[in-house]
């Protein structure tokens, strides 16, 4: 069976809370979606604000090769004729050749939230689907609130289905819009529907029980071929369906066409360009595209999937664009070290107790606060210089950092530093915003006069986590690093008691990594 992905990421993932796309991020957006193979594409809701009307004047310029774009109203309100109706209006407007028609399912809500009664739904529904398809439109009537309407009232809920269907809509979505409804219900719902239905159904569900991915396979699998949702699972309140979940599964698990496998090896890369128009940190955890997805930490897994990935990796991780990672703590054994040494490109294997001494350093570490989950520029370096294939590229003679503060005024702070690169001594000092921003600053300063392939580098992130509270403010402290030069993207960390000396240990690590990577470059 082949199934229609409806992406809804534009108008249903932007009234998740925290994000606002811009009209470039819109169109952007709806270019990845189209170079995925996706089908439909709800640009938004014309009669709703300007910003969605001028989207829908934009993307007629887009040159799509897969996607057809779709423009959502509600139906027209009651007692108006569609002609004469402003939302009809605005819909037309934004001359879509297929369009999304909202209308209530659930009695209560026509009763409580529109206040008409069931007849005058039924005939708002039927006038705006036969305007639409008169005009020669393709139209998805969305069937909000069906389970919960179909549960408390279903010869109701079935009414608005057969004057949809009567009306001439091409596709009756089923909507689990309260997010509430059970697999099982979903699926005899819906199954129940389908042997009287003589419309396509399609379905579009909400995350508030955490199970909207699990009711939109439960959809499809009871007959739905239209399925509706957003990318990452953005929406409103817990979100609505992740078709980064659902378009694997349904392909690669369930079998069913829709979309071909080689642009599902995409599919990583497409979250990560959301996430990064929606101006959210990408959530590690996700299924199939995070960084975890496919992530060995227990050193049983390790040694299992070093022998075959199937024993712990549900598929192979390439068939999403995603990777196996294998991660080091004091929970890993041997054949973590080695898998990570091999990554790294270090043969560990000629010495049979290396691998045994670098875990046994690793686990002290540790104990000690540290963490090369997120670290593996430290991680490496530790490595190498374990095995004398590494040596620093400068010696710390010493710093001192200076924060003055006076009335009225903004902090300055002054980091001066001392350096042995060599046989030359560089003193050096600057500004910073803070103490380990100066430090960041003057430690620059001093090196790139040597190292000039420091200028293309960036601190991108900066991480400090108190390791006990029982200290108080002497407690040890672990500092995190990320940095990047646009290429490559590596993690460092330092642990002490005092929050600078952490610090500078995990920015020595990531300056000491970003010229092992230029060394090893020549």
């Amino acid at each position: 069976m082949r199934v229609e992905f409806y992406d809804t990421t534009l108008r249903d993932g932007a009234q998740s809370e925290d994000i606002a796309f811009s009209l470039t991020d819109k169109l952007r957006i709806t270019e990845r979606l189209d170079d995925f193979g996706i089908h439909y594409i709800e640009g938004g809701w014309p009669g709703s604000n300007p910003k969605d009307l001028h989207y829908f004047k934009e993307v007629k310029n887009l040159v799509l090769k897969n996607a057809h774009i779709v423009a959502f109203s509600s139906t027209i309100k009651a007692n108006t004729r569609p002609e004469t109706d402003p939302v009809m209006k605005a819909l037309l407007e934004a001359g879509t050749d297929c369009v999304a028609i909202v209308g209530k399912t659930w009695d209560l809500h026509v009763r409580d939230a529109l206040k008409v009664s069931l007849e005058t739904n039924l005939k708002m529904i039927a006038d705006t689907i036969g305007f639409l398809k008169a005009l020669g439109k393709t139209v998805f009537f969305d069937a909000e609130h069906f389970y919960d309407g179909y549960k408390h009232n279903n010869e109701y809920a079935l009414s608005v289905l057969k004057a949809a269907g009567d009306s001439g809509a091409d596709v009756i979505v089923l909507c689990d819009t309260n997010g509430g409804t059970m697999p099982f219900e979903i699926f005899d719902i819906t199954q129940s529907v389908g042997k009287t239905a003589r419309t396509r159904l399609g379905i579009h569900t909400h995350n508030d029980t955490e199970l909207a991915v699990s009711n939109t396979l439960m959809a499809v699998k009871a007959g739905c071929t239209q399925v509706q949702g957003t990318i990452n699972g953005y929406g409103e309140r817990c979100g609505n369906a992740n078709l980064c979940s659902i378009i694997p599964n349904i392909i690669l698990k369930m079998g069913y066409t829709g979309i071909d496998r080689e642009k599902i090896e995409r599919l990583r890369e497409l979250s990560l360009f959301v996430d990064e128009m929606a101006n959210f940190i990408p959530d590690k955890h996700r299924p199939y595209v995070g960084a975890s997805a496919f992530a060995h930490k227990g050193g049983i897994h390790v040694s299992a999937i070093r022998k075959n990935p199937e024993t712990y990796e549900h598929i192979r991780p390439d068939l999403v664009g995603n990777s196996q990672r294998v991660l080091i703590s004091d929970l890993s054994g041997e054949a973590s070290i080695r898998y990570k040494a091999k990554e790294f490109d270090i043969d560990i294997d000629k010495d049979p107790d290396l691998a045994k001494e670098i875990i046994g350093r690793i686990k002290q570490m540790e104990m000690r606060g540290y963490q090369f989950e997120g670290a593996e520029g430290s991680l490496e370096l530790l490595i190498k210089k374990k095995l004398g294939i590494h040596k620093s590229y400068f010696e710390l003679i010493g710093f001192r950092i200076i924060v003055e503060k006076k009335e009225k005024s903004q902090p300055v702070t002054e980091a001066t530093i001392l350096l042995k690169v060599g046989n030359r001594v560089e003193h050096t000092a600057a500004l910073g915003k803070g103490p380990v921003n100066a430090l960041d600053n003057a430690l620059r300063k001093a090196l790139q006069t040597f190292y000039p392939d420091l200028k293309t580098m960036d601190l991108v992130d900066y991480k400090v986590r108190v390791l006990s509270t029982r200290e108080g403010t002497g407690a040890p402290t672990r500092v995190l690093i990320e940095s990047s030069d646009g290429k490559h993207t590596w993690g460092t960390v330092g642990v002490s008691e005092n929050i600078i000396e952490a610090s500078w240990r995990a920015l020595v690590d990531s300056i000491d990594y970003k010229l092992l990577i230029e060394k090893e470059k020549k």
